[in-house]
């Protein structure tokens, strides 16, 4: 999870300033590897078409609640997968939902560019963001361990004597940001367990959810935790519904800066703060398995490419399953052509970058794994590229009169 870092509008600043900050998120601080730059950019007195801004602010609004319903849509087909592995747990029912895992993962990662200005997903303090994709987790909160045979939720009968989507809300994040008992990623290592392989992923056992010691309160759990998961998603779906007293209604008659303002900050901070910092530069540095985003199953590459993909369909204004409509990069292109055409370029080329990392992800944070091979140099360059982007980013606020700051 990454933090939301303020944004602030002005109307008489002309500056783009570079400010070193420690701390970078609300993850482990002891991962974190230095310091954040934060580029701060200024608002101007710019005319825009208020006409055209209205449209991208409108159309971007759609595409939002498009890609949350297919995130749920998804997520809706993994909650079946995962019904018909409890109820009838073999090796195939646990591939299945395996699968669906998988396949899911990916339209939810296109909306992660949807955060970092408080809105539904990620309130102060309604959002279940952090009850959704929070990570990375300690797998002993949750179930055994090869170190811990009798650890997690799922072997305290004392003090979880029922497994239900109530009790695993409240024992989320309880004593710990590692303790995270729900989510994407709780639902991934019970599918998986730990990645014990070199080669590939983890290897649960079917044996666990048929004749292992506590199976049907690990069915409970995974169940629980999956309709968790499809309420959550729901909640935030339902914010962006057309036509509603809702989340949407408020977005859309903001002032134009500030509506500009919360998707310029969402793609900037994504793009640097969390896709290249907290979920690349982090694991790069500390060769950090642990720091890796889907490190149970080995879906890390995917999943950033994900999030790279849901910052070009802002920029472009191309959303799932959402009628072409005007993006980010038209409104700027009607004021600074060349800064618009520059940014698509940069975000072209980031998306690229992220695409031939070669998978698994975790074979370049081994220790000899050397810098010089082809995956960390692969992970170094889309992390340049990405940082290269969050600046021209910034500048195509300031182009637009808005003030960001992003780490």
């Amino acid at each position: 999870m990454g933090r939301v870092l303020s944004v602030k509008r002005s109307a008489a600043i002309v500056a783009v300033t570079a400010l070193m900050l420690t701390g970078c998120g609300d993850d482990d601080p002891a991962a974190d590897s230095g310091d954040d730059v934060t580029t701060t950019a200024a608002t101007s007195a710019v005319e825009i078409d208020e006409t055209l801004a209205g449209d991208v602010i409108a159309h971007y609004a759609a595409g939002v609640y498009s890609s949350y319903q297919a995130s749920l849509a998804a997520a809706k087909q993994l909650d079946t997968a995962v019904d018909a592995f409890v109820s009838s747990p073999d090796a195939a029912t646990l591939e299945s939902a395996k699968s669906a895992w998988i396949a899911a993962r990916t339209p939810y990662g296109l909306t992660e560019a949807f955060r970092f200005y408080g809105g539904p997903i990620d309130n102060e303090e309604t959002g279940p963001e952090g009850q959704i994709n929070g990570w990375p987790l300690d797998e002993q909160y949750i179930d055994y361990t090869v170190d811990s045979p009798d650890s997690g939720i799922i072997n305290n009968t004392a003090d979880f004597p029922e497994i239900t989507k109530e009790v695993l809300a409240e024992a989320n994040e309880q004593g710990g940001e590692a303790n995270l008992s729900t989510g994407w990623h709780a639902i991934e290592f019970l599918l998986w367990g730990q990645d014990l392989s070199d080669t590939g992923p983890g290897e649960r056992p079917v044996g666990d959810y048929t004749t292992g010691a506590n199976a049907e309160r690990r069915k409970a759990y995974l169940s629980a935790v999956t309709d968790l998961l499809i309420d959550d998603l729901t909640s935030v779906t339902d914010a962006w519904a057309p036509d509603e007293d809702n989340y949407r209604a408020e977005f859309t008659s903001k002032p134009v800066a500030e509506a500009l303002n919360d998707i310029i900050t969402g793609i900037g901070e994504l793009s640097r703060g969390e896709l290249a910092g907290e979920r690349m530069n982090v694991a790069y540095e500390e060769r950090s398995q642990e720091n890796e985003h889907s490190c149970f199953s080995d879906n890390t590459s995917a999943d950033l490419s994900a999030n790279a993909n849901g910052i070009a369909n802002v920029w472009l204004g191309s959303y799932l399953d959402t009628p072409s409509g005007p993006g980010l990069s038209e409104l700027v292109s009607s004021v600074d052509p060349e800064l618009a055409s520059r940014v698509t370029s940069e975000i072209s080329e980031s998306v690229l970058a992220i695409s031939t990392i070669p998978s698994p992800f975790d074979q370049h944070l081994t220790a000899d794994a050397p810098d010089d091979g082809e995956g960390r140099t692969a992970i170094k360059t889309a992390i340049d590229d990405l940082s290269t982007q969050t600046d021209s980013i910034v500048e195509a606020a300031k182009a637009l009169g808005v003030e960001i700051e992003v780490s």
